[in-house]
């Protein structure tokens, strides 16, 4: 009875798990990579939350969305365009440092607050220690690396520069010693590391040391350290593309703009030369006819002088001709005079008076 309670109680806690799980992926899978909710350092492969998990540090989940899938359709995405996930990403990272890096300041004051005053003589050769420690694990850790890959001649090689430099230690440690009381010496003296801020012994052993710089929490710091000066570079080579590429598109506005001007300056000195040709044509048309109606009057006036000259020659030579009949009918009239008779002069000559005097009259009703 009791083994079938808790089977159906088992079916009901992976039942709800499943419609969880279930209404979890289709929450995700109506979410876009660009969606606010999703997390930009994740798309960039630099979250802390992904970095340091099952370590001392883990940070648990992280509070926005994880998704391989839309890591992968940015990656597609970025290809075609700049999206500029980076500023947030670095924006995250750089928080996420500050905090350790607050870390660490707070425990070396810690430090100092309880272990021993010592002078800077001391201090120093005691940094010197902690130095060629520091490098002792990095070797180690670089060798079983090597080793892991399958690069036996480099992990040998880098052997030999950890034996050499333990050489180095040795001979530190013996400056360090000679330098304090033994009582002091035989005290755990701490160092914080600046990478990760854990504590380092300045007489850790070889296999301490290299399980700390060869470990995932040290190693995830120097990956999220490094990834944050990657993308500080990125973001400052796109920053610097995108404002050439706004400079040029600037440059080309002001080419442009000035091609238009021009365009417009040529446009109105083309008017305004069609204007004056048309004010000169026009003056021309003008001038022309001005010409032409003096010539027109000129001539007119020639035509009534002429006319004029005409009608007085005309008249002269009507008036000529009169005079020239008359002065001919006269002497007519003397001969016949001269041939008549003295009473037929007589009775003609009455006649020939009255006659004289119409005629006469009628020659200056005429003129």
């Amino acid at each position: 009875m009791v083994q079938c309670m808790f089977a159906s109680l088992h079916l009901q806690g992976s039942c709800r798990k499943a419609s969880c799980s279930s209404s979890r992926d289709e929450s995700r899978q109506r979410v876009k990579f660009t969606d606010e909710r999703v997390c930009k350092s994740h798309l960039l492969n630099c979250c802390p939350h992904d970095i340091l998990s099952g370590t001392r540090m883990d940070l648990g989940e992280c509070s926005k969305i994880h998704d391989l899938a839309l890591r992968a359709d940015y990656e597609i995405s970025s290809k075609e365009r700049d999206l500029f996930f980076e500023l947030d990403a670095v924006d995250h990272l750089e928080s996420f440092i500050a905090d350790c890096d607050r870390r660490t300041e707070l425990a070396k004051k810690r430090l100092v607050e309880t272990q021993e005053e010592i002078s800077a003589e001391v201090a120093a050769k005691a940094e010197k220690v902690h130095a060629l420690n520091e490098e002792i694990g990095k070797l180690l850790a670089k060798a079983e690396q090597l080793g892991a890959e399958g690069n036996v001649d480099e992990a040998q090689t880098v052997l030999q520069e950890v034996e050499r430099v333990r050489t180095k230690k040795k001979d530190a440690e013996e400056e360090y010693r000679n330098s304090m009381p033994a009582s002091s010496f035989q005290q755990q003296k701490l160092r914080v590391c600046e990478v990760c801020s854990a504590y380092l012994g300045l007489h850790d052993n070889d296999r301490r040391l290299a399980d700390h710089f060869g470990g995932k929490l040290h190693l995830g710091f120097i990956q999220i350290r490094e990834k944050l000066e990657l993308l500080k570079k990125t973001v400052q080579d796109k920053q610097e593309r995108r404002n050439q590429e706004r400079l040029k598109r600037r440059e080309e506005r002001e080419r442009e703009e000035r091609m238009k001007k021009r365009t417009k300056s040529r446009s109105r000195e083309r008017k305004r030369s069609r204007s004056r040709d048309r004010d000169r044509e026009r003056r021309r048309r003008r001038s022309r006819s001005a010409s032409r109606e003096k010539r027109r009057s000129h001539s007119r006036s020639k035509e009534r002088d002429r006319r004029r000259r005409h009608r007085s020659r005309s008249r002269s030579r009507s008036r000529h001709s009169r005079e020239h009949s008359h002065k001919s009918s006269r002497d007519r009239d003397h001969e016949r005079e001269s041939k008549r008779s003295p009473s037929e002069r007589r009775s003609d000559g009455l006649n020939g008076r009255t006659e004289s005097r119409r005629h006469d009259d009628r020659e200056a009703g005429e003129i």
